[in-house]
């Protein structure tokens, strides 16, 4: 099957059979898509927090706009996003890539002097704005990769990020979470969304030409 027969298949499940659980190898999949995910300047300003503990998530349910999903789910991805740019980041990021690549060290140090600039010229908050853009495209190849493995999902921005920054000690690691995604098995039964049509604009709406 094509990957867009994956994606037509796939769906934003609505109630997960909280019995069932998604194997490891398949979660590590899905991880592995969203650590392969292209991000701007190669920087990846995020991290993937993978809950798994029935515990964390009951904490976690007050502030989930629908705590079913977040209490039944076999697994929950954080996709929590560095605070802000830093030249330290930077450094370090680029760093590493000399050292993997086998390149002298500062051999973007052009590259990296002019992106510092643009960051240091921004605020903290237009930089996040950035960051969390790059969590999102991570996040689109997690759903992909889950789509492709027959693994249900619901991507999910209703949820209180203040609890889940405080329950997940965040801000200790210099992040805020910024989107989750719930990873499980659908209980056919409860989940209302899955007899329902997708729907989408027809191409020749969706895509303009030029």
């Amino acid at each position: 099957m094509s990957l867009l027969d994956h994606l037509n298949w796939r769906h934003a499940v609505k109630a997960f059979d909280s019995t069932k659980k998604v194997s490891q190898e398949n979660i590590d999949k899905i991880i592995e898509a969203a650590r392969l995910a292209p991000t701007s300047s190669g920087l990846q300003p995020f991290r993937l927090l993978v809950i798994e503990s029935q515990e964390i998530k009951e904490k976690l349910v007050e502030g989930a706009f629908n705590p079913d999903c977040m209490r039944e789910c076999s697994h929950v991805l954080v996709f929590a996003g560095w605070h802000d740019y830093s030249e330290q980041k930077i450094d370090e990021m680029y760093d590493m890539t000399t050292e993997q690549r086998d390149l002298p060290q500062g051999r973007f140090s052009s590259y990296t002097d002019k992106i510092k600039e643009i960051y240091n010229n921004q605020s903290a908050d237009k930089n996040f704005e950035h960051i969390a853009r790059q969590a999102y495209i991570a996040m689109g190849f997690a759903l992909a990769q889950a789509a492709e493995l027959r693994v249900d999902t619901c991507p999910a921005e209703g949820f209180s990020t203040d609890l889940v920054d405080e329950v997940l000690e965040l801000d200790k690691q210099g992040l805020k979470s910024i989107v989750l995604m719930y990873v499980g098995v659908a209980d056919p039964e409860r989940d209302w969304m899955a007899p329902m049509a997708k729907v989408r604009n027809a191409a020749e709406e969706f895509v303009i030409k030029y």
